[in-house]
């Protein structure tokens, strides 16, 4: 079998960079698909010989909905017109108002996806399936108003874990990072706090990125966090370790940010100054990571890192 590789590039010779942006950047522009006025804040997983993904579409009556996409090497992707259909073990649940933001997560047997869910408000929805021709509804993991919910790749103690972040219902200016456990993805609870907003670029709120990956020294988190300017919030998005038995205790976190919203796609949409990242392709044997965000709230852009050059940011900062 042809060993699948992640979306790969070097880092420029003249660049001292820890995360570095793709070339080819946005990978995934706002009208790919004649229904989306944006495909951002989405997310991609390993799937058979090529990727699939889960993405955020708003279309054209600004309706925010997932989609299922596919492709051969991580740039260029085929996505569903039209949205997901999602089967319900009650019909109650199947009333929502939004969907947006997923994100995808390999555990035990199947990819189980958490998104902002609109039930009386945002929480944390979950579902998942296991070819990604069918998708199973399991319920509203947390009580509104909660965001930013991102599913660790497997048990902890026996238990999941979920990253959370209460919030209200609009656009809320707080925000810190809790964890919340569960013997059977249904039942939540064993809430813990993780870490709060500080200063500078994360001085409003935070919120957890991509699943965590997992390295011998804890889990990697990739995060964001928000400024509030004189002209609006600014999104950029940093790295914190956390402890690998239990993850709600920050060994050590980055004061800089590794990106901050700097280019055009990334500075000018229909929500400027955002990156915004929710999944991350990693490869153990190489360390390499390939980071999806949402830029503007407009379109999907791709950046790179290490496992290696992560960690020793930390170390250093």
């Amino acid at each position: 079998m042809t060993k699948l590789h992640i979306p790969w590039e070097d880092r420029p010779a003249d660049s001292t960079e820890v995360v570095w942006r793709c070339s080819r950047n946005p990978v995934i522009p706002r009208n790919l698909i004649p229904t989306a006025n944006s495909i951002f804040n989405s997310a991609a997983v390993p799937f058979q010989n090529g990727f699939a993904g889960v993405f955020r579409v708003d279309n054209r009556k600004r309706e925010m909905s997932l989609h299922r996409g596919f492709s051969t090497d991580g740039y260029s992707w085929q996505i569903d017109h039209d949205p997901i259909n999602w089967s319900f073990p009650s019909q109650e649940l199947s009333a929502f108002s939004y969907r947006y933001d997923p994100r995808v997560t390999w555990i035990e047997d199947r990819y189980y996806i958490s998104w902002c869910n609109g039930y009386h408000g945002p929480t944390i929805g979950l579902g998942w399936t296991a070819d990604f021709q069918t998708f199973h509804f399991l319920e509203n993991a947390l009580l509104p108003f909660n965001r930013n919910g991102v599913l660790f790749p497997r048990r902890i103690k026996n238990r999941y874990v979920l990253l959370n972040r209460p919030s209200d219902n609009g656009h809320t200016p707080f925000g810190d990072i809790f964890l919340s456990q569960s013997p059977d993805m249904i039942h939540w609870g064993e809430h813990r706090f993780v870490m709060g907003a500080t200063r500078g670029w994360e001085s409003t709120k935070i919120g957890a990125g991509p699943t965590p990956i997992e390295t011998k020294e804890g889990w990697l988190l990739f995060y964001h966090g928000v400024l509030t300017s004189c002209n609006g919030f600014v999104y950029s998005f940093g790295a914190a370790l956390l402890d690998l038995d239990e993850p709600w205790k920050v060994i050590a976190r980055g004061e800089p940010y590794l990106l901050s919203p700097q280019e055009n796609y990334e500075c000018v949409g229909d929500v400027p100054n955002v990156v915004f990242p929710c999944s991350a392709l990693h490869e153990p044997d190489t360390g390499r990571i390939a980071l999806y965000y949402g830029a503007a709230d407009t379109v999907t852009a791709l950046a790179f890192t290490t496992e290696q050059f992560v960690l020793d940011f930390l170390r250093e900062y």
